[in-house]
């Protein structure tokens, strides 16, 4: 009798433990055919697998079903759109006669005509001991780079780029902080810093598709980067003066390199190609540009981004903080 009770009690327990996974496992093959929506049965599979795992029977293996006409079809389609819940549809950028956009990195009211007419020949001279310190910091990271670059220009133009995206996105960044700190608007420099490193950031991406760098140049790169950018943090939340002071130094130095660049360009010691379908689009240049028109207009942009940071340090120099002065949005 004790057998027969024992036997009937383990029966129940064996029939509470796999009776409910019965009903689980016809819902995961539903699943499996293509319902969008696996409902709480199988869930409830889920969080109870360990329970499963350790019982008396075992749960037989899942039936891998090969790969019908509809996955087939989505392998194809990968990338040509996205299907998603959430109903965010990528908007239809056109251009102004009508054709297709095809830059995703940047939108045609991105773009602009370069003011070529800036004086290049600008210089902020040091009259403090900051400006000095600013100066001479910046003379010395240039010639290291002179000297592994020499004429290289294209490999120094990629290099350079890389370093000077880096202040407007963090100064850009720790402004807006202090903005939600003190609960208090920046005056337009918060988007101004972040207009000039989205600005550096398009050089680099129409460099690119001039010139594919080495990998030694990529691990450069990755190692000048990480030190400069740390730095520049730390320096501007000591000095945001001196930060910008320096940035202004820099960019003039970006304004001696472009400078050479077209020199060499000029006497024929770098070949003048056409200008790569990005540059064309992103400055609205002719058809028919060169290498030697893309240098122009990105010296250009360096020229402004220059003033720009000078400005900026000369307000803070004064006394003032940047938010009593509006910034010069669109400053190119």
């Amino acid at each position: 009798m004790s057998g027969r009770v024992a036997g009937t009690k383990l029966t129940g327990l064996l029939l509470s433990q796999v009776g409910p996974r019965v009903v689980y496992t016809s819902r995961i093959g539903s699943f499996a055919d293509g319902v969008s929506n696996p409902g709480p049965t199988a869930l409830g599979l889920a969080r109870n697998w360990s329970t499963l795992a350790s019982g008396v029977a075992k749960e037989e293996k899942p039936v891998e079903h090969p790969p019908g006409p509809a996955a087939a079809e989505d392998e194809n389609n990968k990338g040509l759109g996205i299907v998603s819940y959430w109903g965010v549809a990528p908007p239809k950028v056109t251009k102004e006669d009508g054709s297709a956009w095809r830059w995703n990195c940047f939108r045609p009211w991105d773009t602009y005509k370069a003011d070529t007419s800036i004086d290049i020949k600008k210089h902020h001279e040091p009259v403090n001991f900051m400006d000095k310190f600013a100066f001479l910091t910046v003379q010395a990271l240039k010639y290291p780079t002179y000297l592994f670059f020499q004429r290289r220009h294209m490999c120094h133009a990629m290099l350079l780029e890389t370093v000077a995206a880096v202040p407007g996105m963090v100064g850009g960044m720790l402004l807006h902080c202090k903005s939600l700190r003190r609960f208090e608007q920046s005056g337009g420099w918060i988007k101004a810093l972040l207009e000039e490193a989205e600005n550096e950031r398009m050089h680099l991406m129409t460099f690119v598709e001039i010139a594919k760098p080495a990998w030694y140049e990529r691990a450069l790169v990755f190692a000048v980067q990480g030190v400069f950018f740390n730095a520049y943090f730390l320096a501007y939340l000591a000095s945001p003066k001196l930060a910008h002071r320096i940035t202004g130094y820099l960019e003039e130095e970006a304004v001696n390199s472009y400078t050479e660049f077209l020199i060499d360009l000029e006497k024929g010691k770098v070949e003048n190609f056409p200008a790569p379908a990005i540059a064309i689009d992103y400055w609205r240049l002719p058809l028919d540009s060169t290498l030697k028109d893309v240098i122009k207009v990105i010296r250009a942009d360096e020229a402004h981004h220059r003033d720009l940071n000078h400005f900026a340090s000369d307000i803070q120099v004064q006394g003032h903080e940047l938010k009593d002065y509006p910034a010069p949005l669109g400053y190119h």
